[in-house]
Formats: structure tokens, C-alpha cells, sequence
């Protein structure tokens, strides 16, 4: 049986225990997807879950914005984003960077309403902190196009590891 066929045979708990952070402590977006089945393969699986994404409110869309966590000082996190953090090296930030993001969260997130969202995949802090004092300087309309399409980006991450971890 290929991977694709065993996804498909999933049940609606074993999908969405799965796939339910691929967009950030948003399930509903995976139960949504799991009633678009059956999925000819990833592809069409990660193209599901964007079209999902993009087809909601912008209520929806902010609310999922919000779930995000503040990066390098955020406690309490999803494992996935544990994950990602650590491996950008976000939990080993020196004083004056640990500062210069908690700066960086709360301006940002005065100005925008929502926490600075980048998919940390392949970046280190440094490179973060570069986009992060960059992009504060963005107005609000390019800034939530922006943090949607790296939300994009970390779901399409997200949803290949998964694949590659459990069905390959």
C-alpha cells in the first residue's frame, strides 16, 4: 500500500492527531481537509490545505495569525514549533539578543496585531533577526500579506516532514 492510500484510510481522529498543526494549533483547517479526501498524493494533499487556509475569513486568518508564538522568548509552545525554534538556534540567544527580540515582539506586535511569523526552516537567529528589523518597518497591508505567506511556507514544511516521518 503506497503512503497516499494510507493517509487516505486515516480515520478523522488519526488525521487530525496527525496533521493538526501543520497550520498552527488550527485543527479545524485539518478537519476540513480531511472531508476534501480522497488525495492522489502530497502534492494534492499540501494543495488542499492551502486552498483551506486562503479560503478563510480574514477573522479566521488573523485568529490563525495569533496562535503563533513570539519568537525566542514564547514559554509555552506546540512541539512543532519547539522544534523549529531550537534548530534555529532561538534558544540560545545572548542577552543582548534576547532583548533586542523582546523589543522587536512587543513593537511588532503593536503595530501589527499579530506576532512576527517567519517559516525559521533553514535560518539561523541572526538571519531571523535581520528579516524581523526589516519587515517591522513594512505597513500593515504588506505585512499580513507577508505573515500569511510565511504561514504558507511552515505549513508546507511541516506537512513534508510529516509525510516523510510517518509515510515514506
Amino acid at each position: 500500500m503506497g503512503s497516499i492510500d494510507k493517509i487516505n484510510q486515516l480515520t478523522n481522529n488519526d488525521f487530525t492527531s496527525i496533521f493538526g498543526n501543520v497550520f498552527e494549533k488550527s485543527v479545524w483547517i485539518t478537519e476540513k481537509v480531511y472531508k476534501l479526501k480522497p488525495f492522489n498524493d502530497l502534492n494534492e494533499l499540501s494543495l488542499k490545505f492551502m486552498h483551506c487556509f486562503e479560503n478563510e475569513t480574514k477573522i479566521n486568518l488573523l485568529e490563525i495569525l495569533n496562535l503563533h508564538p513570539e519568537l525566542a522568548v514564547e514559554k509555552i509552545m506546540t512541539k512543532e514549533s519547539e522544534k523549529e525554534q531550537r534548530n534555529a538556534q532561538l534558544d540560545q540567544c545572548s542577552k543582548e539578543e534576547l532583548l533586542e527580540f523582546l523589543k522587536l515582539n512587543k513593537d511588532y506586535k503593536n503595530k501589527f496585531n499579530f506576532p512576527f511569523i517567519i517559516a525559521v526552516a533553514n535560518k539561523d537567529k541572526f538571519e531571523i533577526l535581520e528579516n524581523f528589523r526589516s519587515r517591522i518597518k513594512n505597513n500593515q497591508d504588506i505585512e499580513y500579506e507577508e505573515a500569511k505567506n510565511q504561514v504558507k511556507k511552515i505549513a508546507s514544511i511541516r506537512l513534508k516532514n510529516i509525510y516523510k516521518d510517518l509515510f515514506l
